[in-house]
C-alpha cells in the first residue's frame, strides 16, 4: 500500500486491511462482474427457450383448428389468439386408438420401471456386500453386456417368444425392456452402494440386523438418490420406445409411438389428432422427470461430492 493511502486511512480512521488480503475492487470492476453475469443469465434463459420452442410449437399446434394448420403458421396465435380451440382434444379422447394406446404404454412403462429398480437393486447389493464365489466375474460379464446392442437380440427373442407364446404380448414387452435395463441399472446400483461406509453396515449387524433388515433399512434409504436416476432413465426411455413396441407389442392395442407412426401411415395428414397425441405422450415423461428432478439431481451428483 502507498504511503498517500496510509496518511489517508489514519487522518480518516479507518483501519487498514490486513496483510496478505486482496486489494478491493474499484466500482468499475464489480459494475463489470455484474454485468458479465447478467449476459450469462440472459443466455441461459435464451438457451432455455430456444429448446423448447419445438414443445411450446407442439402445444400451440394442437390448440389450432386442420384448417388453421394448413394455412399458417403455429406462431400466428400470437396475432390471431381466438385461433386457439381445445376441440382436438375432444377428438383425441374420441379415438379409441389413441386412448387405449396410452393405457397400453402404461401397462408397459410402469412394469418395466418397477422390475428394473427391484432387481437392480437386489443385485446391486449383492455384488457390493455380499460374497460369493466368483462375484467380480459375473460383474465383469454384467458390465460386459452394457455394450450389446437391443438389435442383436431382435431374432433370437423374437423366435423365443413365438415358441412360449409372449410374441405380440404385454408381458414379453415387458420382460425384454427388463432384460435390456437390467444391466446399467446393475452396474450403477453398485458402484452406488458401494461407497456406503463400511462402518455404517457393519454397525447395523452389531445391532442385530439380518441381511434383509439391512437391506430395505440402511441401503434402499440411502440408495434413494441413485434409484430414482435410474428410475427416472428407465421410465423414459421405455415410455418413448419404439422399436421394441413396434416388434413384440400388440399390433391391436399398441403403445403410443407405434400408434401415433400408424395414424400417420393411415391418414398421413391428420395433425389435429397427431399434435395433441404427441403432445400429451411428451407431457407424460415431462411429469415424471420433473416431479423427481430433485432426486435425480442429487443421484447424478452424488458420485462427484464423495
Amino acid at each position: 500500500m502507498s504511503s498517500s493511502a496510509t496518511r489517508t486511512r489514519a487522518r480518516t480512521g479507518v483501519p487498514a486491511p490486513p496483510a496478505g488480503s486482496p486489494a478491493p475492487r474499484t466500482f468499475a470492476a464489480r459494475a463489470a462482474a455484474r454485468a458479465a453475469g447478467g449476459v450469462v443469465r440472459v443466455f441461459l434463459v435464451l438457451a432455455g427457450l430456444f429448446w423448447l420452442l419445438p414443445t411450446i410449437g407442439l402445444l400451440l399446434s394442437s390448440l389450432r383448428s386442420p384448417s388453421d394448420i394448413a394455412a399458417s403458421g403455429w406462431w400466428q396465435v400470437f396475432t390471431a389468439p381466438a385461433q386457439l380451440t381445445t376441440e382436438n382434444y375432444s377428438r383425441l379422447l374420441a379415438n379409441d386408438t389413441i386412448t387405449d394406446s396410452l393405457l397400453s404404454t402404461v401397462l408397459i412403462t410402469v412394469p418395466s420401471t418397477l422390475l428394473v429398480l427391484l432387481l437392480g437393486s437386489f443385485a446391486g447389493y449383492a455384488f457390493a456386500w455380499l460374497e460369493f464365489p466368483g462375484r467380480d466375474w459375473w460383474f465383469l460379464g454384467v458390465v460386459a453386456l452394457l455394450v450389446v446392442p437391443v438389435q442383436v437380440a431382435l431374432v433370437p427373442v423374437s423366435k423365443l417368444f413365438g415358441a412360449v407364446g409372449l410374441f405380440e404380448t404385454t408381458l414379453g414387452v415387458v420382460l425384454f425392456h427388463t432384460a435390456f435395463g437390467l444391466p446399467f441399472a446393475i452396474f450403477l446400483l453398485r458402484n452406488f452402494f458401494a461407497e456406503i461406509p463400511r462402518e455404517l453396515l457393519e454397525a447395523a449387524r452389531l445391532d442385530g440386523a439380518g441381511e434383509v433388515r439391512l437391506f430395505t433399512r440402511v441401503v434402499l434409504p440411502l440408495g434413494g438418490p441413485a434409484i430414482a436416476s435410474l428410475g427416472i432413465f428407465q421410465f423414459l426411455w421405455v415410455w418413448n420406445d419404439m422399436l421394441i413396441a413396434l416388434i413384440f407389442a400388440d399390433s391391436q392395442s399398441p403403445p403410443i409411438t407405434v400408434a401415433l407412426q400408424q395414424q400417420v401411415r393411415q391418414f398421413g395428414n391428420n395433425v389435429d389428432v397427431l399434435a395433441p397425441g404427441a403432445f400429451v405422450s411428451m407431457v407424460v415423461p415431462l411429469v415424471v422427470f420433473f416431479a423427481f428432478q430433485r432426486q435425480f439431481a442429487t443421484g447424478v451428483m452424488a458420485g462427484a461430492v464423495k
